[in-house]
C-alpha cells in the first residue's frame, strides 16, 4: 500500500474531496464475509474525506431494484426519517430526526470535516420541515399504499430507536429511553413520557442514535448506545457505558452493559428463528481508506468486540493509549464484514416476509454510504444469504441508486418489513420511505411485527440472549462463587456504567441504575 504523501483539498465536479493520495486500486470484494482482508493502517494528518452533491430525487424518479421486486415511494415529504419501525397491527412508525446541537470540535480536523460535509449538505436536510417526530403510517386496505397518516409524537430530543409491547410504546432519544402508554390503532399520544432510565447523552454524545429492540420473551430491552468519539480520542472516561448494547428491564428500568467494545451499534434486531440478538456497526476511521469494515454481528451476553483497543477481533488499534493486551486477548471477532466506511445503519431479517424466494431467509442491510474514503462506498441496500440462523455467502446489491454520477439521490438508513411482507427504507436524505416489494403482489397473511415476541405459557420462557446475569463487567461473566485465586482484572473504564443489573433493582421512582 503506498504511503500517506500531503493532504489534498479539491472540487472534483460536484463532490468535495479531501485526499491523503492513498492507493485505491483495493478489492472491495475481499472486504466481504467472516474473514475480510486487512490491509496496513495508514494515518495521517487529515483522513481521506469524499463527500457528494445532494440532488434529492425528482418527480417519477426511484431507486433502482432486480427482477422480481417493484419499488415506490410509501411515504415523501418527511423531514429527516431515520428509521421504521411497524406494529403488530400493521401500523408503521417513522422516526425523523437531527442530531442535538452543541457538540464540541477539539482537533483541527473535526472543523476541516465539518465545513466540508455542511458544503456539501444539500437538499438532505429535512427541507425546512420540523423534524424530531415520529409519524404513523396506515395501510388499511393492505395494498401497499398509506391511506392514513398522522404524527403520533412531536418535539422529541433526536429520537432513532423505538419498540412497543404490552399497552407501551418505548422511544430512545438522544439521552434516555422514554415510555408512553400506547394501545394499538391509536393516532395520537398525548400521555406525558416516563424516563424509563437516562441514557449517557451530551455534551458530546458523538454517536447519538439509540437504537431498541424487545427480547423474545418481553422482559428486557436492548439499547444501543455509540462511543464518544473515533477511538477513545477524547480519553477513557468520556465512554463511560458507551460503544456497548445495553439491557434494561421493561418494568424496573434496571440496567446493565450486555455487550460492550461496540463502536457505534445500530439496527438492533433479533432474529426470527434463534432469537439471537443482532446489529451492524460502524467501525473507526482515520486508519486509511479500506480500514477497518464495517460489520453484522450476532451479540453475545457479556462479549467484547474491541473498541476501542482493537479491532475486528485481535488487530491492535496502536493509536489508543493506555493498551490494553488483556482486553484485546478477549475480543470477539464478529461475524460478517461488510467493507470499509458503508455506514451500516439498518438491518431486517426476511424470514416469513412476502420477498421473493431469493430473499426469502436472510438479512438486508442498509448502508448509508461513504465520507471518508476518495472513492464512494455503500448508498444501497444489500440482501446476505442466511443458513441455520448464519450468512452463508457473499451479499448482493438490491436496492441501488442513491448514488448517481457521484451525486446523491438519498441515503438508505432504517429498514423494516411492513405489514404486508415488503421491506421499508428510511432514506434520510431523500426524505422518502421507499416500498420494494414482490412484482407478483404476493403479501404475508397477517402483519409482521419488527418486534417479534415469542409466544410461550406462563413459566416456559424461551431461552434468549437477554436472560439476565448478576451485575460485574460487560467483557466477562461474574462468575458464580468468587475465588481467593481469581486473577483482579480491571475491567474497561466503557463496562463500568450502568452498575446495577435487571436482577438488582433500581429507583422506582426514576427508573434510573446509577
Amino acid at each position: 500500500m503506498s504511503k500517506v504523501t500531503f493532504p489534498l483539498i479539491v472540487l472534483a465536479g460536484s463532490a468535495i474531496v479531501l485526499s491523503a493520495c492513498g492507493n485505491e486500486e483495493f478489492d472491495l470484494s475481499q472486504q466481504y464475509g467472516p474473514d475480510p482482508v486487512l490491509p496496513e493502517a495508514s494515518t495521517g494528518l487529515l483522513p481521506d474525506l469524499k463527500v457528494a452533491e445532494v440532488i434529492g430525487w425528482s418527480d417519477g424518479e426511484t431507486p433502482t431494484v432486480p427482477d422480481g421486486l417493484v419499488v415506490t415511494a410509501y411515504a415523501k415529504d418527511l423531514a429527516n426519517p431515520r428509521t421504521v419501525h411497524t406494529l403488530p397491527n400493521g401500523d408503521v412508525l417513522v422516526v425523523q430526526s437531527k442530531a442535538p446541537p452543541g457538540k464540541p470540535l477539539n482537533r483541527p480536523k473535526d472543523f476541516i470535516r465539518g465545513w466540508i460535509m455542511s458544503m456539501a449538505a444539500g437538499g438532505g436536510g429535512g427541507g425546512g420541515k420540523d423534524t424530531n417526530l415520529i409519524t404513523l403510517l396506515r395501510d388499511t386496505d393492505r395494498d401497499g399504499t398509506v391511506d392514513e397518516r398522522s404524527d403520533l409524537l412531536t418535539d422529541l430530543t433526536s429520537p432513532f430507536g423505538v419498540a412497543w409491547y404490552d399497552g407501551t410504546l418505548y422511544v430512545a432519544a438522544a439521552d434516555a429511553i422514554l415510555s408512553y402508554p400506547y394501545e394499538l390503532g391509536q393516532t395520537a399520544i398525548d400521555a406525558e413520557p416516563t424516563v424509563l432510565t437516562p441514557l449517557p447523552g451530551g455534551p458530546i454524545n458523538h454517536h447519538w442514535t439509540k437504537d431498541l429492540a424487545v427480547s423474545p420473551d418481553g422482559r428486557f430491552l436492548y439499547a444501543s448506545v455509540g462511543s464518544n468519539s473515533n477511538a477513545g480520542e477524547r480519553g477513557i472516561e468520556a465512554e463511560k457505558g458507551r460503544a456497548a448494547i445495553w439491557q434494561v428491564d421493561r418494568m424496573t428500568g434496571a440496567s446493565r452493559v450486555f455487550a460492550s467494545g461496540l463502536r457505534n451499534p445500530n439496527g438492533l434486531n433479533l432474529h426470527p428463528e434463534t432469537g439471537e440478538l443482532w446489529t451492524v456497526v460502524n467501525e473507526r476511521d482515520e486508519l486509511g481508506p479500506n480500514l477497518v469494515p464495517d460489520y453484522l454481528t450476532s451479540v453475545q451476553e457479556n462479549g467484547f468486540y474491541g473498541w476501542p483497543w482493537s479491532y475486528y477481533g485481535q488487530h491492535v488499534d496502536e493509536r489508543v493509549m493506555p493498551r490494553r493486551p488483556d482486553l484485546v486477548e478477549t475480543a470477539i471477532a464478529p461475524d460478517y464484514a461488510l467493507t470499509s466506511h458503508v455506514a451500516a445503519l439498518g438491518l431486517a431479517f426476511t424470514n416469513g416476509s412476502a420477498m421473493p424466494e431469493p430473499f426469502a431467509n436472510g438479512a438486508f442491510v442498509g448502508n448509508r454510504g461513504s465520507w471518508n474514503r476518495s472513492v464512494f462506498n455503500g448508498y444501497k441496500v444489500i440482501y446476505i444469504p442466511f443458513e441455520n440462523g448464519r450468512p452463508a455467502g457473499m451479499p448482493q446489491g438490491v436496492v441501488t441508486g442513491f448514488l448517481e454520477n457521484e451525486k446523491v439521490h438519498g441515503r438508505p438508513v432504517g429498514l423494516a418489513i411492513d405489514g404486508t411482507g415488503a421491506l421499508l427504507i428510511a432514506d434520510d436524505t431523500g426524505n422518502t420511505v421507499w416500498r420494494v416489494a414482490a412484482a407478483d403482489g404476493s403479501v404475508t397473511p397477517e402483519p409482521i411485527p419488527t418486534d417479534r415476541i415469542a409466544e410461550t405459557q406462563p413459566g416456559t420462557l424461551p431461552a434468549q440472549p437477554g436472560t439476565a446475569a448478576p451485575a460485574g463487567t460487560a467483557n466477562e461473566p461474574a462468575p458464580a462463587e468468587p475465588t481467593s485465586d481469581a486473577p483482579a482484572t480491571e475491567p474497561s473504564q466503557t463496562d463500568i456504567a450502568p452498575a446495577v443489573g435487571p436482577e438488582d433493582g433500581a429507583d422506582a421512582e426514576t427508573g434510573s441504575s446509577q
